[in-house]
């Protein structure tokens, strides 16, 4: 029968015996700590209670005891006012003992306190009587006799005492012998749990460790099962290995494909640079000398000047732009500065004023702060800013508006970082395209060369800083531009 059980089905037994017999240990042991909970408030409401209220019986009939020797001897009425107010407080507790009477046992002793008090009290009373009237020796003689009657009820009154210290005693012994049948019962749980467990271990052992083992021994070629013993790790660590063989393949083949792409763009890279040498950086040359010759020679009004100003500027970010883009396949040559980039966000707006009001784009700039002064070249990451900045505003056709938010950061690895986030409120970037944006020669628009984002992008990690994108379709885009503060330390 054990047999043609499955492996998978003998260890689902096993486990199910486990916890059967787990969790029958444990609802025999709940059942005895509510069975327990029980017992003990029974005993403590009931049994203690009227124990205690038994010793206060005792103790009103103590404190009656006295009075009328010390009326006899000063005549003082209060002594017996006294003492009626302790037969009242004695009245009340017997009371209370009666109320807390379960067995038939029990009221009996409760009535025969009951009869002798009221006749130690009655012949107090007529002791009292025969003092006041001067019967002084029928007094003293029957004196004698009440003590011996207020003895008797004590005596009472300690035995009640005793029959609830005997059931308290009773209630314990019963506690303390269902706690041994617990122990019992727990011993045998216990018992059956090892049996178990050693039968699960036997069948771990020797129907699933041991073809682990012969498995592991015939892939692991390097002997790390009689290393280890350790036969699953060591079989973990061969699959592990095959696994990361297979991936570092094929990381590598992907890289190979990159690199192989990336040549033939640097190769596209290098005969249009020669082509945007030779038919555009001339032609800017001349226009910018001859913009210059006429802002000496013409008579400008300051609007003018300005007009002049800008399109000299734009005119050399031109020039600028060229320049990236034939240097493209070769790393920028940084001119670092000791600058803070929100003078250069600032320049930046100055630049591109016209053109935003052309796009019908508002900007703002959010900063509590300026940004410290950092190690940067301004006009690098000026051509970032402009390629971000006309990039929303060309999403955003038909107006909207861009948002800098400029802040100091602590950023893991690089540290101390200034962060500059530039949103739009644009259509927003699809996912699909979305990984591929930072990539060379890649763009959506018609006429675009598909190199402003990549070529930002190498400006900022030249700087040791790193951009983000954050987009989703039709909220919007945002660029977060991170740079170290102390590049040294990255």
């Amino acid at each position: 029968m054990w047999k043609r059980i499955s492996l998978r089905g003998r260890i689902y037994l096993i486990l199910t015996a486990l916890v059967f017999v787990t969790f029958i240990g444990a609802l025999v042991t709940v059942w005895y700590t509510y069975m327990m909970e029980g017992l003990l408030t029974n005993m403590v409401h009931r049994n203690v209670a009227a124990f205690q209220a038994a010793e206060a019986l005792g103790t009103a009939l103590v404190n009656q005891k006295g009075f009328v020797s010390y009326y006899l001897m000063d005549g003082n009425p209060d002594w017996l006012r006294q003492l009626g107010e302790y037969r009242q407080i004695f009245k009340e507790r017997l009371k209370e003992v009666r109320s807390l009477a379960e067995t038939e046992q029990q009221e009996k002793a409760v009535d025969r306190i009951e009869i002798e008090y009221n006749q130690y009290v009655a012949g107090k009373d007529q002791v009292i009587t025969y003092y006041r009237t001067g019967q002084m020796e029928e007094g003293a003689e029957l004196h004698k006799k009440v003590r011996t009657s207020f003895f008797e009820t004590l005596e009472l009154c300690e035995n009640y005492k005793t029959l609830h210290k005997q059931r308290i005693d009773l209630a314990m012994d019963k506690s303390h012998a269902e706690a041994r049948e617990l122990r019992i019962t727990a011993g045998v749980a216990i018992l059956s749990v090892i049996a178990l467990a050693a039968l699960l271990a036997f069948v771990l052992v020797k129907q699933i460790l041991g073809p682990v083992r012969r498995l592991a021994l015939a892939v692991d070629g390097e002997g790390g099962v009689s290393r280890s013993g350790d036969e699953v790790k060591a079989l973990g660590r061969s699959v592990r290995g095959l696994i990361e063989n297979i991936g570092q393949t094929q990381d590598e083949l992907e890289k190979s494909r990159e690199h192989l792409l990336q040549a033939e763009k640097m190769a596209m890279v290098g005969k249009l640079a020669a082509g945007v040498a030779h038919s555009i950086r001339n032609p800017l040359t001349s226009v910018k000398m001859r913009l210059f010759s006429l802002g000496r020679t013409l008579d400008l009004s300051p609007t003018h000047k300005e007009d002049f100003g800008v399109i000299s500027e734009e005119i050399g970010h031109i020039d600028t732009i060229v320049q990236n883009f034939l240097e493209f396949s070769r790393p920028p040559k940084l001119k670092i500065q000791k600058v803070s980039p929100s003078e250069v966000v600032d320049l930046v707006i100055q630049l591109l004023e016209h053109r935003l009001e052309s796009y019908e784009v508002d900007i703002e700039v959010h900063r509590k702060q300026a940004l410290p002064e950092i190690q940067v070249d301004p006009e690098q990451l000026k051509e970032v800013l402009v390629n971000l900045i006309v990039n929303a505003c060309e999403a955003m056709d038909g107006g909207g508006s861009i948002a800098i938010h400029e802040e100091e950061s602590f950023v893991q690895p690089m540290g101390e970082a200034v962060v500059i986030r530039l949103s739009d409120n644009g259509p927003g970037i699809p996912e699909s395209i979305r990984e591929k944006v930072f990539e060379p020669f890649f763009t959506t628009k018609e006429e675009g060369s598909g190199l402003g984002l990549s070529i930002a992008v190498r400006i900022v990690e030249e700087h040791g800083g790193k951009m983000d994108l954050l987009s989703e379709e039709g909220q919007g885009s945002t660029f977060r531009i991170t740079l170290p503060i102390n590049p040294d330390k990255t």
